[in-house]
C-alpha cells in the first residue's frame, strides 16, 4: 500500500466547507465526518458517527492497545472552521492549496492539520501501548453544543477508562532569543487554560424625557459600570501552569526569574521577550466590555441598558474574580452567564508531559519543552468533566518568524508541509510510547 502523506489528507479536509457561522447556523461537518469515518474503517479502525442534529457530525471510533490494563487517552480534534471571505485572501480558503512549501486553507492550523495527523498515524500501522480513542467532533468554534459538551452529556460512555486527552494549541516551535544571543526553540505544550465567562449586564432605571433631569438612567449606571471594570486592574495570580513556564523558560533563556510581587512578575515577563508575550495573557484575569444595546430613540430615556462582557479566568480564581465583579457594578445594574465554561488544569508534572517532552525531543534534540496556559478556550472545557487531564499537544515545526498566532482565525491560514511531517512523526511516536 502506498504511504499515505499527511500533507494530502490535510487538503482533503480543508476542501470541505465545514464553516460554523455561530448560534447554530453553520455549513455541516457531515461530509468532512463521512470522510474520516470512511478513512478509518479502510484502515482497520471501525467508529460511529453521533449528529444531535442533522449535517452536525462527530466521529468516535477506539483502538484497542496492547495493554488494556492502562487507562486510556482521548485523541480529539474539531472538524469545523470559523467564516473566511474569499476576497481577503491570497487563495481560495477552501482549495487546500500547496504553494511556497505551505498548505494553505481554512483550518490549515485549527485544526485540520491535527485531524489529519492522527488519520496519518492511523494509516502507519499506528500500535499503542493503551486504548486510544479518537474523536472527530464538531461545532468547537461555537458553544459544543453540537459537538464536545453534547458528546459528554449524552454519549460519555464512549470515553470509558480515558485518563487524559490531548488536542490542539500546543506543541509547537516557537523561536526566541536567549540572553547570550543564542536561538531557542520553545515547544509551549498546554497544561491549563482560563475558563470563558460571558456576562450579559442589564441596567434598570426610571423611564423619560431626554430633555429631562434623570438620576435613575439606566444608560448612564450601564456606562458606569463598564467604566469600573474596564479600568480595574487584576492582580498577577500565578497558577502551577505559569509559573513553572516563567521558571523553565527563564532558565533556557539565561533570563533573570523574579516572581516575589505582582511588579517583578511584570518585569520577568518583560525581560523574557518574545518568550513572554506567550505567557501575558495569563498573568491574569480579564474582563473586557465588548457588546452595548440600549434606547430606541435619541429623546427618550430607556429603562433598561444592556452590555456583554467577555470574562477569561484563571484556574482557582473564579469565586474571587466575580466577586470583585459584583462590587463594581453599582446601584441598578445585575449581571447574568450568557456562557460559563469553568478553567482547566491539568498536572504539570505528570507521565503524559514527560512522554509528549520525550516525542518532541526525539524529533528535535534541542527542543525545550514548557508548560503553558491558553489564554482563550478549546473543547477540554467539556472532557475535563470527565476527570480526564486535558492537554494542548499538536506538535508542529515552525520556521523562524512564522505568524502562528496570527493563523488561527486570521486570513491566508496555512501550515508548513515539512512542519506536517514533523508533527505526524512526533504524535506517531507519543501514541505508541504513552
Amino acid at each position: 500500500m502506498a504511504e499515505i502523506d499527511v500533507v494530502s489528507l490535510c487538503a482533503d479536509l480543508i476542501r470541505f466547507d465545514t464553516t460554523n457561522y455561530g448560534g447554530g447556523e453553520a455549513a455541516g461537518e457531515r461530509l468532512a465526518a463521512e470522510y474520516v469515518a470512511e478513512f478509518l474503517d479502510r484502515h482497520g479502525v471501525p467508529s460511529r458517527i453521533l449528529e444531535p442534529e442533522l449535517q452536525r457530525s462527530n466521529v468516535v471510533a477506539r483502538i484497542p492497545g496492547a495493554d488494556p490494563a492502562l487507562p486510556a487517552l482521548l485523541v480529539q480534534g474539531h472538524l469545523d472552521v470559523v467564516p473566511a471571505r474569499a476576497a481577503d485572501w491570497s487563495v481560495p480558503p477552501f482549495s487546500g492549496e500547496v504553494r511556497d512549501g505551505f498548505l494553505w486553507g481554512r483550518g490549515a492550523v485549527d485544526m485540520k492539520d491535527f485531524c489529519a495527523m492522527v488519520l496519518a498515524a492511523v494509516a502507519s500501522g499506528l500500535r499503542p501501548r493503551r486504548d486510544l480513542v479518537l474523536a472527530f467532533v464538531a461545532d468547537e468554534e461555537d458553544r459544543g453544543d453540537y459537538g464536545a459538551h453534547w458528546l459528554v452529556k449524552e454519549h460519555a460512555d464512549l470515553f470509558e477508562g480515558c485518563a487524559a486527552a490531548i488536542s490542539e494549541s500546543g506543541g509547537y516551535s516557537y523561536h526566541v532569543p536567549a540572553a547570550d544571543g543564542r536561538k531557542v526553540r520553545l515547544y509551549p505544550v498546554g497544561t491549563a487554560e482560563r475558563g470563558t465567562a460571558h456576562l450579559r449586564l442589564t441596567a434598570s432605571g426610571r423611564a423619560g424625557h431626554g430633555s429631562r433631569p434623570n438620576a435613575e438612567n439606566a444608560v448612564v449606571r450601564l456606562v458606569g459600570a463598564l467604566q469600573r471594570i474596564a479600568d480595574h486592574r487584576w492582580p498577577v495570580q500565578l497558577t502551577p501552569t505559569v509559573r513553572a513556564f516563567l521558571e523553565r523558560t527563564g532558565a533556557a533563556l539565561g533570563v533573570p526569574v523574579d516572581l516575589s510581587s505582582g511588579d517583578a512578575v511584570d518585569d520577568t515577563v518583560a525581560r523574557l521577550g518574545a518568550a513572554g508575550s506567550l505567557v501575558v495573557p495569563t498573568v491574569r484575569n480579564s474582563t473586557t466590555p465588548t457588546m452595548l444595546e440600549a434606547g430606541y430613540k435619541v429623546n427618550v430615556i430607556p429603562s433598561t441598558a444592556t452590555a456583554q462582557v467577555d470574562v477569561r479566568v484563571l484556574p482557582g480564581t473564579e469565586d474571587e474574580l466575580f466577586a470583585v465583579v459584583d462590587s463594581l457594578l453599582g446601584e441598578g445594574v445585575a449581571r447574568e452567564f450568557v456562557a460559563h465554561q469553568p478553567p482547566v488544569q491539568a498536572p504539570v508534572d505528570s507521565p503524559w508531559f514527560d512522554a509528549m517532552a520525550e516525542a518532541l525531543r526525539a524529533e528535535d534534540p534541542e527542543a525545550v519543552v514548557v508548560p503553558y496556559c491558553m489564554g482563550g478556550g478549546t473543547d477540554a472545557k467539556a472532557f475535563t468533566q470527565l476527570g480526564m487531564a486535558c492537554y494542548g499537544f499538536a506538535p508542529l515545526a515552525l520556521p523562524e518568524g512564522f505568524p502562528y498566532r496570527a493563523m488561527a482565525h486570521g486570513v491566508d491560514e496555512r501550515v508548513p508541509v515539512d512542519g506536517l511531517r514533523f508533527g505526524t512523526r512526533v504524535l506517531t511516536r507519543f501514541l505508541e510510547s504513552c
